[in-house]
């Protein structure tokens, strides 16, 4: 026997059985998206890598040691994509959509994929909901994203949530915050990590986002982002309360969020459930202009398919089964597999559900199988059921048996439907 292969490491089969709670979570997605006229976007699965470099930033974990890149045959930088923001940003610009009224609202599920160590719920290819606003720098539509990511989690189930709010700034004070980093993080220079000492002069900013826990220690006392933002950002941040407070949704203000990418400006949020980050995202008014486009805000955030799942589970969220198999057509003899084939295919075009048996198996292990996919009703074809056409249907729920005709296919159909 050949050796078995594996999948690589820091993937998952998403299997048959578990289909249908990811067919749940994307609906439900889908459905929320479209109350808020959101419409989808789909955008290749692997970019120019230079998207990334200029749009997510040199200086973040993500593009210094998560991306995958490599050389495609015409010697070209390519990117597996490793977020969703800045290749929906680069369609917006490529197709002009800056053009169209404003704001410009889109959603997508997408892969995304990063190299980093695997634990529960991260994984090196992994499944996102995204959303992105363009087109308005007001404070409403920060407040309006925020609110969909709530009331989603919400809809899930959840309902130990905590929402932590932060501004970041625009540049102009962003610059004197900088100035201030580099002043605190001076004195401690040589005690942090090699990465975040390339980022002291770059953005020092990204070194209270390390993970190193000696960058952790030295960057606690730090100063806070929101002891320097200007008079317009401070005001833009007081509106987008005033929003939040209007919608009663409760929230805290975390100074400490920077966010792990470095487009973001003014507005970055996270979203909790029981102190497990399941969504996050913010404003990032300049990544526009910066990939080549005309001067324009948008919003957006992210959440995590693999990790809301995980979360929905640890929380014992019961996602509904649906019904797999309303009717199990069994048969006895040549006559009655053909005929068994026939009626399933009939009753599939009329919206049932139905299977019939392809292992020539037993009678009686034909209904073991039709026990085990779950199947509603049951009936066998025979000889006597095909000569008079009148057949013994079955529930399985409760053993109750209902003769039905047939040629009467709407008679059987709304048995099941009932």
């Amino acid at each position: 026997m050949s050796e078995k292969l594996q999948m690589p490491k820091g993937t998952k089969d998403m299997l048959p059985s578990e289909a249908y709670k990811w067919h749940y979570v994307e609906d439900k997605l889908r459905k929320i998206s479209a109350e808020y006229g959101i419409r989808e976007i789909r955008t290749p699965m692997f970019e120019s890598t230079s998207l990334f470099t200029r749009g997510v930033g040199e200086t973040t974990d993500v593009v210094q040691k998560e991306m995958y890149t490599f050389e495609d045959k015409g010697g070209r930088s390519v990117t597996l994509k490793p977020e969703g923001t800045a290749p929906a940003v680069r369609a917006f610009i490529q197709n002009s959509l800056y053009a169209d009224a404003q704001p410009t609202k889109m959603y997508y599920f997408t892969d995304a994929f990063r190299y980093e160590n695997v634990q529960k719920g991260r994984l090196r290819q992994f499944h996102q909901y995204g959303i992105e606003f363009f087109g308005s720098k007001e404070a409403s539509i920060d407040a309006e994203v925020i609110s969909l990511a709530v009331r989603a989690l919400k809809e899930f189930g959840l309902n130990n949530l905590s929402l932590n709010i932060n501004s970041l700034g625009c540049p102009t004070c962003r610059k004197k915050y900088n100035d201030a980093l580099k002043e605190y993080f001076k004195a401690n220079y040589d005690n942090l990590c090699d990465t975040c000492k390339s980022r002291f002069e770059k953005n020092p900013m990204r070194i209270l986002d390390c993970k190193e826990k000696k960058c952790q220690e030295i960057g606690a006392e730090a100063p806070l982002i929101l002891d320097y933002i200007c008079e317009e950002c401070s005001d833009h941040f007081e509106e987008l309360k005033k929003y939040l407070n209007v919608m009663e949704i409760e929230y805290k203000i975390d100074p400490y969020i920077v966010r792990g990418l470095d487009y973001y400006t003014r507005t970055v949020f996270e979203i909790l459930n029981n102190g497990l980050a399941v969504c996050g995202g913010g404003r990032y008014d300049k990544l526009i202009e910066e990939l080549g486009g005309p001067e324009m805000p948008a919003i957006g955030f992210g959440l995590g398919l693999e990790r809301l799942l995980m979360v929905l589970e640890k929380e014992e969220v019961e996602i509904p089964k649906p019904v797999f198999n309303n009717l199990f057509i069994g048969a006895m003899g040549e006559e009655g597999h053909i005929n068994a084939f026939k009626y399933a295919n009939e009753l599939r075009r009329r919206g049932i559900k139905c299977e019939c048996d392809h292992m020539n198996r037993s009678v009686k292990a034909q209904m073991k199988y039709a026990n085990k996919i779950g199947s509603e009703f049951t009936m066998i074809l025979g000889e006597d059921e095909l000569r008079t056409k009148m057949v013994q249907m079955k529930r399985m729920t409760d053993g109750e048996q209902i003769q039905v005709n047939l040629d009467n296919l709407d008679e059987i159909i709304n048995i099941i439907l009932k």
